[in-house]
């Protein structure tokens, strides 16, 4: 098989011309000798010189003997026109034949000022492969390089054709692959991934939301068991869809206020979002009992009033879901039971793994019980961190869209830990990823964690909650571009790029493996572990 460079392209998710691209890559990787290697730029940023290979050109092909051949290819419909080929582009003709000859003009300036006029040679190609040229020799493009749709079959036996593999080595051979690396400069469009990942994630995870929505039973009762990106936030949401739209009152309950924030933001109009305190909330308020956040003891007197409230009908929803019931205790189910009417549905949504608090499992008598167990949100590579990491057999799936994302670890010494987070906060960056795509979380609480109590690290400026509490109850966050939360408040959120920062232990123990699974588990696209020596040590010795 055909070298490609930049790696990592089949995790590549994309549409449209970018996806046919995608597929021409598998065809000449699949069809070339390894001793040809392709250069492409599908969703890959040429550093200050835009998003294909040197302006316009899809692939840049190099031969064993180091000939280079440039295929610039035209997915869709063309025009056959008397000035030649021509692609629509938002309404605009532009000439095929014109685009093809900059391109090469442009290639053919800086191979020679690299290797001299006589030292490399440059070939060219169209690829069409959903069009048939009917005129070639009128086209504007050397006839015997087009392939169209009628020879797509034969693009890697004509590609071997322009570049034979038993010529004798060019001058160039020696510095072609240095130097298309350099003129290169590929980077990944990261920015153009992310929409396409949250999509893929949404499209493929939703399964659960599927066939979990399609179970019928009474009284309904479902305990759905999903590991982290097996998708019961799409379940959720599409839950509380079905009853919105059917006119009924809808519940989400959770236990993390910054889980029931942004579920708030996405849920649809008309259902509820509380954390199961704000529930409490209610019902002290409803009951006239003051209520004073300053006091440790608030939680529990809410909780005390919600146990001793009476709801009426109105008050009662149709539709009750709970989610990350890992957090929740035991003797909360009887109060929640209590808002749902008689023939309502209850839905309870839980992760064993991610029980950081180490509370007993709620027992539901009774209820049918599912379990949801392959991981479409994170990349192949943390789930395999993490496998190692367990010591045992892990029933997980990784079924995230990337295969090869690259888990980086980075050490720090003493007291040092601000300065390594922020050497991976500009590692990120340099990455492709926007300030507002990273997620800082911390391994600690907010008690024992340095970066909460910053402004800012670096050139960013953090938000972060500030631990304090308005008169209703609502957190204070500071402003900023990049999010910096603690493992235990980010349950249930994700983020493009996790950096878990302080990760820090004498011993490594059952409750340090639930928080580093909670934390890499946030990552969609890119997790870098910034951790003490000794802590990499333990893990380290684990993972070998």
């Amino acid at each position: 098989m055909a070298q490609i460079f930049p790696a990592g392209w089949s995790d590549q998710l994309v549409s449209g011309a970018a996806q046919r691209e995608i597929e021409t890559l598998s065809v000449l990787q699949r069809g070339l000798p390894d001793t040809y290697t392709v250069y492409h730029g599908v969703h890959w940023t040429q550093l200050n010189k835009g998003f294909s290979i040197f302006g316009e050109a899809d692939f840049v092909v190099v031969s064993p003997a180091g000939r280079v051949l440039v295929i610039e290819q035209k997915s869709g419909g063309l025009e056959e026109t008397p000035e030649g080929l021509t692609k629509l582009y938002a309404g605009k003709s532009k000439s095929v034949s014109s685009q093809i000859a900059r391109t090469i003009g442009g290639m053919h300036g800086r191979f020679k000022a690299a290797f001299g006029g006589q030292n490399y040679r440059l070939e060219e190609m169209l690829y069409c492969p959903d069009y048939r040229v009917k005129y070639p020799a009128i086209s504007g493009v050397n006839p015997t390089r087009i392939v169209d749709a009628a020879r797509r079959d034969d693009l890697v036996s004509l590609v071997e054709a322009i570049l034979p593999a038993d010529e004798p080595p060019l001058p160039c051979l020696g510095r072609i692959h240095a130097f298309l690396a350099d003129e290169l400069s590929l980077t990944p469009d990261v920015r153009a991934m992310i929409g396409e990942v949250t999509k893929f994630v949404t499209r493929v995870s939703g399964g659960l939301a599927t066939w979990a929505r399609s179970i019928e039973f009474q009284p309904f009762r479902l305990r759905v068991i999903g590991t982290a990106g097996s998708g019961k936030t799409q379940l959720a949401l599409r839950v509380l869809d079905d009853a919105v739209n059917a006119g009924q009152r809808a519940l989400y309950l959770c236990f993390n206020r910054p889980l029931a924030d942004h579920l708030r933001r996405i849920a649809p109009v008309g259902s509820t979002v509380l954390t199961y305190h704000q529930l409490c909330q209610q019902a002290a308020t409803r009951m006239g009992q003051p209520i004073d956040f300053a006091d440790e003891r608030v939680f529990k007197s809410l909780e005390r009033a919600l146990l001793a409230y009476q709801p009426d009908d109105a008050e009662c929803f149709d539709t009750v879901i709970v989610d990350e019931g890992q957090d929740f205790r035991q003797e909360w189910v009887l109060p929640i039971e209590r808002v749902l009417r008689k023939s309502g549905r209850f839905w309870w949504l839980e992760d064993p793994m991610q029980n950081l608090y180490l509370r007993k499992s709620v027992e539901l008598p009774g209820w049918v019980e599912v379990r949801a167990m392959a991981n479409h949100r994170s990349p192949h590579d943390v789930v395999r961190f993490l496998g190692m990491l367990a010591g045992a057999p892990m029933a997980i799936e990784a079924a995230g869209p990337f295969t090869e994302s690259d888990v980086a670890l980075i050490t720090y010494s003493g007291s040092s830990a601000t300065q390594a987070t922020r050497g991976a906060l500009e590692q990120a960056v340099a990455a492709g990823f926007a300030p507002a795509d990273i997620a800082l979380l911390t391994f600690n609480g907010r008690d024992k964690s340095l970066l909460p109590v910053l402004d800012r690290l670096g050139r960013y400026a953090l938000r972060s909650f500030t631990g304090t509490y308005d008169e209703h109850g609502a957190p204070v966050y500071r402003d900023g571009d990049v999010t910096v939360e603690t493992v235990y408040r980010f349950k249930g959120q994700s983020a493009p790029c996790v950096i878990l920062t302080e990760v820090d232990f004498e011993q490594f123990d059952d409750a340090a493996f639930r928080r580093l699974f909670v934390g890499a588990t946030r990552a969609t696209m890119k997790l870098i572990v910034v951790m003490s020596e000794p802590a990499a040590a333990l893990l380290l010795k684990r993972m070998s």
